[in-house]
């Protein structure tokens, strides 16, 4: 089983002034490196929506029928559909979650391997689809009809197993930065925690 991780970074950051969240930074490091970092050494791919691509391992959005999340997932999928195996794993990540778990890939491959299909991570009670883990073989029936609209419908298509991590982080670690005031709230975070 190999294990990749997308990187969900097309959004048009439309309540930040239209800026690519990517580039912001939390702690001083851009939003794309913290992410990076957190995921380890695990193959990359960053969706970085219809604009230019944001490092080395961008793809482009194929927004065909598709925009937000899907269109990152779907091009994803089209990238890796010569490359990945029947029991492969996509892990999919949202840019704006610089506290990303560092077990994230760990726990989110775990409950697959336990026979799910796929995953989402939880914290006290709310569920962030867009921090997710598919098995490829899952997906790949998507290239050939109707997918569906957005990741939580999609996971929900799939009966996704939650993964909570309410009881091993004190703080929201998918907290993601949507708003300035977000912006302000989590770099106070990075800051208290020496990050």
């Amino acid at each position: 089983m190999k294990v990749r991780a997308l990187i969900l970074a097309g959004g048009r950051g439309s309540r930040l002034g239209d800026v690519r969240k990517g580039d912001l930074r939390i702690g001083g490091r851009r939003l794309l490196a913290r992410v990076r970092a957190r995921l380890g050494d695990l193959p990359v791919l960053v969706s970085s929506g219809p604009g230019p691509a944001m490092d080395d391992d961008g793809i482009t959005d194929i927004t065909d029928g598709f925009g937000g999340p899907m269109a990152g997932i779907w091009a994803a999928l089209h990238h890796l559909r010569a490359r990945g195996g029947a029991d492969d794993v996509l892990l999919t990540v949202a840019v704006d979650t610089p506290f990303l778990p560092w077990d994230f890939a760990e726990r989110m491959t775990g409950a697959l391997a336990e026979g799910a299909d796929a995953a989402l991570a939880a914290w006290a009670g709310r569920i962030y689809p867009t921090n997710a883990a598919y098995r490829l073989a899952a997906l790949w029936p998507l290239l050939s009809g109707p997918a569906p609209d957005s990741p939580k419908r999609l996971l929900r298509q799939l009966g996704a197993v939650d993964v909570d991590w309410s009881g091993a982080e004190p703080d929201d670690p998918f907290a993601n930065l949507n708003t300035l005031e977000d912006l302000i709230t989590l770099g106070r975070r990075a800051k208290a925690r020496g990050e």
